[in-house]
């Protein structure tokens, strides 16, 4: 059962109603507080607690509540007795329910491989799934252990299906190839197969591949550059040279088939080919299957990349010389200093009476007439640059990239972009200056109009030819945009695939269970409605009250209408927060962290989620959990498995080295950190941290990294080279998500992503961010998802109102400074149903949010939808920004929810010290997997110090000392009694004593 119930769920699936109170009849005391329970917990989830603990705390105290009876009369309810087999029966009649027998579970196992749920890779998620199943059945399902075992028959047979099934979907010809992975290079084989036949193939396949081993497919590529694109097309077009069969796995879902994929990609060669043939062949198309979808993604990065340098890389060189020629002008350096002298002398006066003066007002005005008439100088130096940086250089790439990429699109608008691809595929190798005239080459829609003039130049005779070069450039930066907004699309590729398939593809069928999921109505009319009534009443209630909190909002009228915000009082200091921490550490001093994982496993058991991909273990569980423990510590404080395998712990490099491969994988990471997060929230005492919160706080985090890989970017705003790892902290500094990222990546996307993929009983109903993490189009997608987005804005200064209709700065009279165009609601009705479509598509998880949010940028303004969320986020930030100008306490949640996240930001440093908290891995597979285990490490420590606080804090001397506003700044986020460093020393039979005073064993 669900360990987390906010208040508004319990009342709504615990609250007793006159049939319950028949059903207890005479019943009294522990029997009848017993009987609601299980009554209750049976309507709420079709089945009987397994465990007298599996009902929450929160749950027994109201159902106590109703029933007028103390809450502790429960511990005397014996579930060993025959009168609660007795109330098991009575409730399992009441609702027509009898026990599953061994026949009911042979149907849930054929049941299961009939549908493809025994697919999924996921036990848990399989869990709901038979349990949903036995419910409209209505049949009691049996023990967990049984649910499990029948599982576990469900995916092996399916496997072994599955295995066959697509062992003969592969002709003789593939199996040999994916044989030849395992024994030599594909090249090898390619050049043999060549030299056999007479006919050579098109494009001369063998002299461009080179020796492609399994292990090089394994390897992602380095930086942008000519040999990372070689060996990216050579690994492309081993596995395009294998045949696989465009549908060979059109039944499975991606999840189900990275399980193959992990375990091929895990096992070595002699393993591999150890294998019946079904299984190796199997595997082995697994890996190559997604292999090719992830070199396509890659290929298209370096693609958008070099075109990104040509440009970035022309703009620097021009703006080096002219700073350059700048800076040998006579007179601007002297004239510029005059200027400054005089400001800082009078800061407060004028133009005309400080700068004037020194400079002359007409000299000033010669200055800004040049540098406006050198505009278009400038943008010919930069396409010049450009021009000669492709010729000479990049265009060694580009057309062996385009020629590997089947580029199309689902826009008739896009087409031209399309047949001009066509064209420079065409004449690719070719040496000619300018097309033919008889060549049709579409220009309008293609070719941007600053570029215009260089595209269409005069040849000697006088007549306009179109330049090749230059109009290979051009097509090639509308590419780079039309790519990166999904107008454009990859055949075969996986993040910059076909968009439609994005969607869910039953959205018609399935129309009204999306909108109930989501909570929202059928009819846009309604929608609309709603909405308004909403801005009306938060415009007029900030209206009223904005010349009350004239101290703290002012509106004023410099730019157009600005918004002046008073900086919020400082809170009173918290004085008795340092005691706690000194007592802390006075009780467990120097508590070693890799201890602090160990006591956290022992009690959660975490470690239960990793598993081998392979069919069966040999490892004892003991010593696997102690080598997991070792090599999560390793990843998760960058000290590395080599440097661990030395210290006091009897395993060796090779043994954690072993485990590290074959058994941490990224989901089961992310399934360890839930159940971390789950218990935290379980082990929480009310009376110190106050009730579940549904607040939750997101924001990125720089980590530096070596740059020989397409992940590392340079920061603008930090410097230096690195990736970001973007956390979900919740109010009491528990990351309950935690993903990679590019520093240029969508901070909105990354920021949906871990609301809706976190997989803890949290629920999310408002969510902080900062400036960037916000948008107009975030705005919608979050309120069509159920939460509310609540930004901290840095330039709160310059944001408008939107009113609900016209004519409403009489209606608004306080705010007609800041009140702009009112909402289009047509375009919202009109586009309600593709809104919803793609709120699902982000609910379900059939695409990434990146990939979803990526067609809704402002290069897309064109797209109706993109219009249509664009004023949905208009609408919802006005009430937002109504209400949190009027609201000092929601100004001060915000703030306190992104301080708590800067908070978790500055202890990253204390555990992934390692190496200076640089990544040392190009491999994203390995960069990832140190991430998530750093927050498992940090999370880790979140749980045990909540314990540690709680045993403390449960002394009355102690609780005393505690006043409000130090119970308003507890954070169990503290790390002066750890230690991460020393001896890599674990005892697995040592405990940390918690619960009785005493110190931890270290």
């Amino acid at each position: 059962m669900k360990r987390t119930w906010d208040i508004e769920e319990i009342v709504e699936y615990f609250t007793l109603v006159s049939s319950d109170f028949d059903l207890l009849g005479n019943k009294t005391g522990a029997t009848r507080l017993g009987f609601a329970l299980l009554l209750k917990c049976f309507q709420v989830e079709a089945r009987f607690p397994a465990t007298k603990a599996e009902i929450p705390r929160a749950v027994i105290d109201y159902i106590a509540n109703q029933l007028r009876l103390p809450a502790s009369l429960y511990n005397q309810y014996d579930w060993t007795v025959r009168p609660v087999t007795n109330h098991r029966t009575q409730i399992r009649d009441t609702f027509s329910f009898h026990d599953a027998t061994q026949a009911d579970g042979e149907e849930m196992t054929a049941w299961l491989i009939s549908t493809g749920h025994a697919a999924s890779p996921r036990m848990e998620q399989l869990k709901e799934t038979v349990y949903a199943r036995f419910r409209g059945l209505h049949l009691v399902p049996p023990t967990s252990e049984r649910i499990e075992r029948i599982i576990h028959s469900a995916c092996h047979s399916y496997e072994q299906t599955f295995f066959t099934d697509t062992f003969e979907q592969l002709s003789p010809s593939a199996r040999e190839r994916l044989y030849a992975l395992l024994t030599r290079s594909i090249a090898a084989q390619i050049q043999e197969e060549h030299s056999s036949s007479n006919v050579p193939e098109e494009g001369d396949t063998a002299s461009h591949t080179a020796e492609v081993v399994l292990h090089d497919l394994k390897m992602n590529p380095g930086p942008a550059g000519m040999e990372s694109l070689r060996q990216e097309v050579a690994k492309l077009r081993m596995l395009e040279h294998i045949g696989l069969p465009s549908n060979l796995f059109s039944i499975i879902p991606s999840k189900g088939l990275n399980v193959y994929r992990q375990r091929a990609a895990a096992e070595t060669l002699y393993e591999l080919r150890r294998h019946p043939d079904a299984t190796r062949y199997t595997l082995l198309a697994a890996f190559c299957w997604q292999r090719r979808q992830e070199i396509l993604d890659n290929l298209v990065d370096l693609l958008l990349v070099i075109i990104h340098k040509i440009g970035a890389h022309a703009e620097k060189r021009v703006d080096k010389v002219l700073l350059e020629d700048l800076k040998r002008v006579d007179g601007k350096s002297r004239l510029l200093y005059r200027v400054a002298e005089a400001a800082l002398a009078k800061p407060d006066g004028t133009v005309r009476d400080v700068v004037y003066p020194v400079a002359g007002e007409q000299r000033l005005k010669d200055i800004v007439k040049e540098y406006k008439a050198d505009g278009s100088a400038y943008r010919e130096q930069v396409q010049t640059v450009m021009r000669a940086s492709y010729r000479n250089h990049y265009r060694r790439m580009v057309p062996l990239l385009l020629t590997m990429l089947d580029i199309r699109s689902n826009n008739d608008l896009h087409r031209p972009v399309v047949q001009a691809l066509t064209v420079v595929k065409r004449y690719a190798e070719s040496s000619v200056v300018y097309y033919p005239l008889e060549e049709d080459i579409p220009l309008e829609d293609v070719v941007k109009a600053e570029w215009r003039e260089l595209v269409e130049e005069k040849d000697a005779q006088g007549e306009l030819r179109v330049n090749r070069i230059n109009y290979e450039l051009s097509v090639l930066q509308t590419v780079r945009e039309k790519v990166r907004c999904r107008e454009l699309w990859v055949a075969g590729a996986g993040k910059y695939g076909n968009p439609d398939h994005d969607l869910p593809q039953d959205f018609e069928v399935q129309r009204e269970q999306y909108y109930w999921a989501l909570g929202l109505p059928l009819d846009a009319t309604s929608f609309i409605d709603t909405l308004k009534a909403k801005m009306h009443q938060a415009l007029t209630s900030f209206n009223h009250l904005l010349p009350d909190i004239s101290d703290q909002v002012r509106l004023l009228e410099k730019k157009g209408g600005w918004i002046s915000l008073s900086p919020l009082p400082p809170q009173e200091e918290p004085r008795n927060l340092g005691q706690l921490k000194t007592e802390i550490s006075r009780r467990w001093p120097m508590t070693s962290l890799l201890d602090i994982l160990k006591e956290m496993d022992l009690r959660v058991d975490c470690t239960r989620h990793f598993k081998s991909p392979a069919s069966r273990e040999t490892l004892d569980r003991d010593i696997l959990r102690k080598r997991l423990l070792l090599s999560l510590y390793a990843m998760g404080t960058n000290t590395g498995i080599k440097r661990i395998s030395t210290g006091d712990h009897g395993e060796s490099y090779q043994e954690l080295l072993y485990v590290r491969r074959r058994y941490i994988h990224k989901e089961q990471l992310r399934a360890a950190i839930a159940d971390v997060a789950n218990a935290i929230f379980r082990v929480r005492l009310p009376q110190i941290w106050g009730e579940a919160t549904t607040t939750c706080a997101s924001d990125s985090k720089q980590f530096g990294s070596w740059d020989q890989n397409l992940l590392t970017e340079w920061h603008l705003r930090y410097g230096g080279k690195g990736i970001m790892i973007y956390w979900h902290v919740e109010k009491h500094s528990v990351c309950i998500y935690s993903q990679l990222k590019t520093v240029s990546s969508s901070e909105v996307a990354a920021m949906i992503q871990g609301v809706m993929r976190h997989c803890t009983d949290m629920q999310i109903k408002k969510h902080f961010v900062d400036t960037l993490g916000q948008s107009e189009i975030a705005f919608g997608f979050c309120h069509l998802l159920g939460f509310q987005l609540m930004p901290r804005l840095k330039n709160m200064h310059a944001q408008k109102l939107h009113p609900p209709e016209a004519g409403a700065t009489e209606t608004y009279s306080n705010l007609k400074l800041i009140l702009r165009q009112p909402i289009k609601w047509d375009l919202i009705r009109q586009q309600y149903d593709q809104m919803i479509k793609y709120a699902t598509a982000l609910r379900l998880g059939t695409a990434e949010a990146e990939a979803i949010l990526r067609r809704f940028t402002r290069t897309g303004l064109q797209h109706p939808t993109y219009a249509a969320f664009s004023e949905l986020g208009k609408a919802i930030k006005t009430i937002f920004l109504c209400q949190y100008l009027s609201s000092p306490e929601l100004r001060r949640e915000v703030h306190e929810g992104l301080n708590t996240i800067e908070n978790w930001n500055s202890a990253n440093g204390f555990i992934f010290f390692g190496h200076e908290g640089e990544f040392q891995t190009n491999i994203l597979e390995e960069q990832e997997l140190a991430a998530l285990s750093l927050h498992l490490l940090q999370i880790s420590m979140v749980y045990i110090n909540t314990l540690l606080i709680q045993r403390v804090l449960s002394e009355p001397d102690q609780l005393q000392k505690m006043k409000e506003e130090d119970l308003r700044a507890l954070s169990p986020l503290i790390y002066r009694h750890v230690n991460p460093y020393g001896e890599f020393r674990l005892d697995m039979s040592e405990r940390m004593r918690i619960e009785e005073e005493g110190r931890a064993s270290a």
